[in-house]
C-alpha cells in the first residue's frame, strides 16, 4: 500500500483552497439556478441573478466569487490503517498549503487571518494557520473536507443550550429571523444539535459541507426526525419572507444540514452555523497514488441569464454632480447604477479616522458630500483596476456613522445587510442614503470599476482609503432620505403565514 506524504497532502490542499475560491460545487449552482427561477420578489430575483451571473464570470476567469476568501477551514478524517509518510504535524503541513494557495501569482486570495485576536490584530499575511479538525476513522486512506469560511457568515453563528424540552425548530427560525442579512442569503443553515458545547460547534460546522439535497428530501420525503426538522425548518425560515439579500422574496434557504450527537440528560445544545451566497467547500480523498483530482462544474451547469434587462429602466447616478436633492428623491427598492467617484473604506480605516479626529490630525481626504463603499478588495492581477471588490457588512460600521454623517458630511454609504435603528435616524437626520451592492457577487462588480488609487491609509492593505472611478455600478437603495429601510419593507411584504405543521 502506498504512502500518504507530506507533498500529496500539501498539492492537494492548496489546489482545493485555489479550486472553491472560483468553483462554487455543482449541487449550489443547480440549487440557486433553482430559487431564481420560482422567485416572484424582484429584488431578491435581481439579486440572485448577480450572483449567478458572478459565479459563471468567476469560474470562466479563475477569479474569487468573493473579496472575503475566507479561513481555511479543514477537516481530516485519518484512516487508522493509512499509511502515512509525515515527518510534522498536520497543522503545519496544511498550514504551507494555506500559504500556497492565497500566494498565487496568478490568483492571489485576500488574507483575512489576523494574529494576537485581542491585541494589535496584526494581520499574518498568509491566511495561516488554518482552522484544522482532525478525526480518526476506519480505513487506509485520508479523507478532506476544505471550505474557506467568510467573516460575514460566520459573525452570525449563533449557540444556545436548550432545555430538553425546548423546540429546536422555533429556536432556529426565531434566531434566523432576528439575525439579520450579514450572512448574505440565500444560503445554508448547519445545525450541530447534541454532544457538548465544542461538540455541537463542529458539527454545525461540518454539516455545511454536505450535498444540497432538499428537493430530492421533499420528493422521496423524510425518513428521519433529522430530515424531518431539516424541512420544518426550511419551510417555516423561507416563509419569513426575509429572501437574497434580506431585500424580501420567498427564498432565504436554500437547505438546512442537521448533524446530532448523544448528550447530557440535563442539556441540548445546539449550534447554527449559517454559510453564505459565496458558499466554498470540496471533499476529496487521498490514497498514496498522488495529489487529489478535482473536477470542475461544466459551463452549461449554469442557467442562461442576462440580468441587465433588469437594469433597463435603472436611475443612473453620477456621484460627481451628486446633490442632496437627488438624494432625496431616491426610493426604497429602486435599482441605481452610479458611475464617477467614491471613497472606500471600512473598519480599521474607520478606527483610524476616529483617532486622528480626537487627536486633531487632518484627514488624508475630504469625506464631505461623497460617498464611501464598505470595501476590502482582492489584490489585482494582469490588467486588472482592482480585483474582486465585493461589500462588506455594514452593521460594523454602525459605531461610527454618526462621525462619517455629521462631523465629515458623507452624504451616501454603500455597503451590505441592514443598518441599526441609530444609524437609520442618523441618515434621515442628514438627508443622506444608504446603499446595497450584492454580497457574493464580487467579481461582478469589480468590472464596474475603472479605476483606483490609494488616497491614504495604504499600510492597512486592503482596509486602506482608496479612491474608485466606476461605471454603472449596480446598487438598490437600502435607506432612504426619510429613513425608510428595505430590509424592514421588504421581508414585511414577502412574509408568508407559518405553514401548518
Amino acid at each position: 500500500m502506498p504512502a500518504i506524504t507530506e507533498g500529496h497532502v500539501i498539492d492537494s490542499v492548496a489546489d482545493a483552497l485555489q479550486f472553491i475560491s472560483y468553483y462554487h460545487p455543482r449541487d449550489f449552482i443547480r440549487a440557486m439556478s433553482a430559487a431564481w427561477a420560482a422567485e416572484r420578489s424582484p429584488a431578491a430575483r435581481n439579486a440572485m441573478a448577480q450572483i449567478l451571473v458572478n459565479s459563471r464570470m468567476a469560474a470562466m476567469g479563475h477569479r474569487p466569487i468573493c473579496q472575503d476568501t475566507g479561513v481555511a477551514n479543514i477537516t481530516a478524517r485519518i484512516g487508522v490503517r493509512a499509511q502515512l509518510d509525515w515527518d510534522r504535524p498536520l497543522q503545519e503541513i496544511v498550514d504551507d498549503a494555506v500559504r500556497r494557495a492565497y500566494r498565487n501569482d496568478a490568483n492571489p486570495l485576500r488574507a483575512s487571518v489576523v494574529a494576537d485576536p485581542f491585541g494589535r490584530r496584526r494581520n499574518t499575511s498568509d491566511n495561516a494557520p488554518a482552522m484544522l479538525h482532525v478525526e480518526m476513522v476506519a480505513g487506509t486512506s485520508v479523507e478532506f473536507d476544505v471550505s474557506a469560511k467568510g467573516g460575514g457568515s460566520e459573525n452570525k453563528t449563533k449557540f444556545a443550550v436548550l432545555n430538553p424540552s425546548a423546540d429546536v425548530a422555533d429556536w432556529v427560525v426565531g434566531t434566523v429571523e432576528a439575525m439579520g442579512a450579514g450572512w448574505c442569503p440565500p444560503g445554508i443553515l448547519g445545525l450541530g444539535i447534541g454532544g457538548s458545547v465544542d461538540k455541537a460547534m463542529v458539527m454545525a460546522k461540518q454539516a455545511l459541507n454536505q450535498p444540497i439535497d432538499a428537493t430530492e428530501l421533499r420528493t422521496r420525503g423524510p425518513a428521519t426526525p433529522e430530515e424531518e426538522l431539516r424541512l420544518e425548518i426550511m419551510d417555516r425560515v423561507n416563509a419569513l419572507g426575509i429572501g437574497a439579500q434580506g431585500l424580501g422574496g420567498i427564498t432565504t434557504v436554500l437547505d438546512v444540514k442537521v448533524c446530532s450527537f448523544p448528550t447530557h440528560a440535563a442539556s441540548l445544545p445546539v449550534a447554527l452555523v449559517p454559510n453564505c451566497a459565496a458558499t466554498r467547500h470540496v471533499h476529496f480523498t487521498l490514497d498514496g497514488s498522488g495529489p487529489a483530482r478535482l473536477v470542475p462544474p461544466d459551463l452549461s451547469d449554469w442557467p442562461e441569464l442576462d440580468f441587465r434587462d433588469a437594469w433597463k429602466d435603472a436611475r443612473r447616478v453620477d456621484l460627481d454632480r451628486l446633490t442632496r436633492e437627488q438624494i432625496a428623491s431616491w426610493r426604497p427598492g429602486e435599482t441605481l447604477l452610479l458611475s464617477g467617484r467614491l471613497l472606500t473604506g471600512r473598519d480599521a480605516a474607520h478606527r483610524r479616522i476616529e483617532q486622528m479626529l480626537a487627536e486633531g490630525k487632518p484627514l488624508p481626504v475630504s469625506f464631505r458630500n461623497r460617498a464611501i463603499y464598505y470595501v476590502g478588495p482582492v489584490d489585482p492581477v494582469g490588467g486588472e483596476v482592482v480585483g474582486p471588490a465585493g461589500p462588506t457588512t455594514s452593521t460594523r460600521m454602525d459605531r461610527y456613522s454618526d462621525m462619517m454623517l455629521e462631523t465629515l458630511g458623507v452624504s451616501v454609504m454603500i455597503g451590505k445587510a441592514e443598518r441599526g435603528q441609530e444609524t437609520i435616524e442618523a441618515i434621515a437626520r442628514n438627508g443622506a442614503a444608504y446603499l446595497v451592492a450584492v454580497g457574493g457577487a464580487a467579481y461582478l462588480v469589480s468590472q464596474a470599476i475603472r479605476e483606483a488609487r490609494v488616497l491614504g491609509f495604504e499600510d492597512l492593505g486592503m482596509e486602506a482609503i482608496h479612491e474608485f472611478t466606476v461605471r454603472d455600478m449596480p446598487v438598490t437603495v437600502a435607506v432612504d432620505a426619510r429613513g425608510t429601510s428595505v430590509h424592514a419593507s421588504g421581508p414585511r411584504q414577502w412574509r408568508m403565514p407559518p405553514p401548518r405543521a
